[in-house]
């Protein structure tokens, strides 16, 4: 049995959240201890919990230990299998992050399958779901599955009650992709969306888009939801380049100015741009785990986070790869996996 210390490198859920995944596809047992101990209320969470369990029914495994609040686990794994799930966080946990933890099992599953996860689905610490439909499983479908998601319905901090849909048509081995050159940038634009909130806030985040990027009002566009669902508000920034799509996100905050969520969002912008790379720290983040599971692959990004350096430990205790990062220069990161 493998085990894991929870507190290694950026200590969060991303070391739960990869160890289930990979525990998955290669069927090794492990135990994790000290489960988010670098967070301010550690342990698992509802939505911890709901991918600790979405795991264990996704390969018909056995889980110890799991229960709101548990900073020790033991999982061991079965036979993963395709089919119809649905998973409820119960809260405004993030329904990407569930995603996230069985989507690679499922690429490579024997079928295909369909999942329903209900929760949040714009959460200020997790991958957005126009992120994850726009950036990360265009590049997943480059390496061989057929992966469509389709939000449903939006949910925000702190209601909730969004709810997304996956369809997956898996690959018996996914292919290794190289993604070192971004090329030219061929469509921009930027939506922010407002829920149960006034539409200047809107107007607002989008004149300092427009203003620090240099966009005229083609580029700008304004998403009105139904009050009910609210409240709520999210800017997406989208930079659609010939090798590469990235996508930044703002959230809004009480007591943090639209002007700040969009400055925020247009300095990560402006940072990825003049970096030159096809893929920026969350999608760093996201890609490693397939490439590995891959056996293979390569892209260029900026800065590293802590959050791939630890994603990157993890992968190497599950699987005979290395990981290799290489500075090229103050700005931009090789990144390698190889077996």
């Amino acid at each position: 049995m493998i085990k894991i210390d929870g507190s290694i490198g950026e200590g969060g859920g991303q070391v739960l959240r990869s160890a289930l995944t990979l525990s998955m596809i290669t069927g090794q047992p492990f135990r994790i201890e000290n489960i988010r101990a670098n967070r301010s209320k550690p342990g698992l969470m509802r939505q911890h919990l709901t991918s600790v369990n979405a795991a264990r029914d996704v390969c018909a495994g056995d889980v110890l230990g799991a229960s709101v609040g548990s900073d020790v686990i033991e999982f061991l794994p079965g036979s993963v299998s395709g089919g119809e799930y649905h998973f409820s966080i119960g809260t405004a946990g993030s329904t990407t992050l569930v995603l996230q933890t069985v989507l690679p099992a499922l690429i490579t599953a024997s079928e295909p399958s369909v999942i329903t996860i209900e929760g949040g689905t714009h959460n200020i610490y997790a991958p957005s779901v126009h992120f994850l439909g726009r950036a990360f499983l265009p590049l997943i479908e480059r390496m061989g599955p057929t992966v469509v998601l389709e939000l449903k319905k939006h949910g925000f901090y702190p209601a909730g009650g969004g709810r997304i849909s996956v369809d997956v048509n898996p690959v018996d081995q996914l292919e290794p992709i190289d993604l070192l050159e971004r090329g030219d940038v061929v469509e921009q634009y930027a939506v922010a969306t407002v829920a149960g909130l006034s539409g200047e806030i809107a107007k607002r985040e989008l004149a300092v888009i427009g203003e620090k990027l240099g966009w005229s009002e083609g580029n700008l566009h304004i998403e009105l939801l139904d009050d009910e669902v609210g409240p709520g508000n999210i800017l997406t920034v989208e930079i659609v380049c010939k090798h590469a799509h990235e996508v930044f996100t703002g959230f809004g905050e009480r007591g943090v100015s639209a002007e700040r969520v969009a400055s925020r969002t247009a300095g990560d912008v402006r940072r990825y741009l003049a970096a030159g790379v096809p893929v920026w720290r969350h999608l760093a983040d996201q890609l490693i785990l397939p490439l590995a599971i891959a056996g293979g692959g390569s892209f260029r990004t900026g800065p590293l986070s802590q959050h791939t350096e630890t994603n990157a430990a993890v992968i190497e205790r599950f699987l005979d790869v290395k990981v290799h990062m290489a500075p090229a220069d103050d700005r931009t990161v090789t990144v390698r996996v190889h077996s």
